[in-house]
């Protein structure tokens, strides 16, 4: 063999190895590596990659029988291809791998999707480089005549499933009619916190991402023309003090800073 062949053929025993240890059935090894040998590798490769998932999906692994379990990471393994080479990022390529499964109709349980996503959540807080200190924002602002400004570390979360109660002791048959709404945030000593919020909640947590110029009493008025609330005044001053609520537990910052222009007017 040529020395120009040596980096091509050293790169396609690679390939052949990679392959047959993302799925052994269906790839041969590479010729000259005794069975000892690539079991030693198949079971690292494979253990590491189910021990950081069910580590991070905790729930989902006691929900699932250990033959269900494996074959889902058993599939994760072989199937999906990662686009990013660090481990604390694998449980967001797991959760992509099962929306293309559901996409496809896979057959998993319904509320999988959701409780993976659920559990996601509380490692992309945990992870999540946004310091809310470096974001402009007056924190002692009026929040009914300012712009009331979220946290980049709060997120409110809307699902089917009541994901924060399932278990192996707690799996209804289907959904309930009412959503599950969630705020997830992380405070200031780095703890990622959950908390059940209701519908207003949500929406009104949603609408200041959407319509983030409006000051927090136009907010409200539009939230309660949405909600068809028959006592406009009286829902904004209960809307007020849920605004103070949700700046004391930081969820908001506070205010956004008023515009260059607003002095001069």
């Amino acid at each position: 063999m040529h020395a120009a062949e040596a980096p091509a053929a050293l790169r396609a025993q690679e390939f052949a190895l990679a392959r047959h240890i993302r799925d052994p059935d269906a790839n041969p090894p590479p010729p000259g590596i005794e069975d000892r040998r690539l079991r030693i590798y198949r079971e690292l490769f494979y253990n590491n990659v189910e021990d950081l998932l069910s580590g991070n999906f905790p729930v989902i692994r006691k929900m699932l029988d250990d033959g269900d379990w494996h074959a889902l990471v058993r599939g994760f393994f072989r199937e999906h291809r990662c686009r990013t080479p660090l481990f604390p990022e694998l449980p967001r390529e797991f959760l992509q791998y099962l929306e293309h499964r559901q996409a496809r109709g896979a057959g998993d349980p319904a509320w999988l999707l959701e409780l993976a996503h659920y559990e996601w959540v509380e490692l992309a807080l945990d992870i999540d480089d946004a310091d809310p200190a470096t974001v402009p924002h007056d924190p002692q602002g009026d929040l009914l005549a300012g712009a009331p400004l979220p946290s980049p570390l709060a997120w409110p979360l809307a699902y089917r499933w009541p994901v924060h109660r399932l278990g192996p002791d707690f799996l209804p048959d289907t959904p309930p009619q009412t959503p599950t709404f969630l705020l997830v945030r992380r405070d200031r000593a780095h703890r990622v916190r959950f908390s059940e919020i209701n519908g207003l909640t949500f929406r009104l947590l949603q609408r200041l991402g959407e319509f983030p110029e409006l000051s927090g009493r136009d907010q409200l008025a539009a939230l309660a023309a949405e909600a068809h609330a028959p006592d406009v005044e009286a829902f904004i001053a209960q809307g007020a003090a849920m605004l103070v609520q949700l700046r004391d537990s930081g969820a908001l910052l506070g205010t956004r800073p008023a515009p260059p222009w607003s002095d001069a007017a």
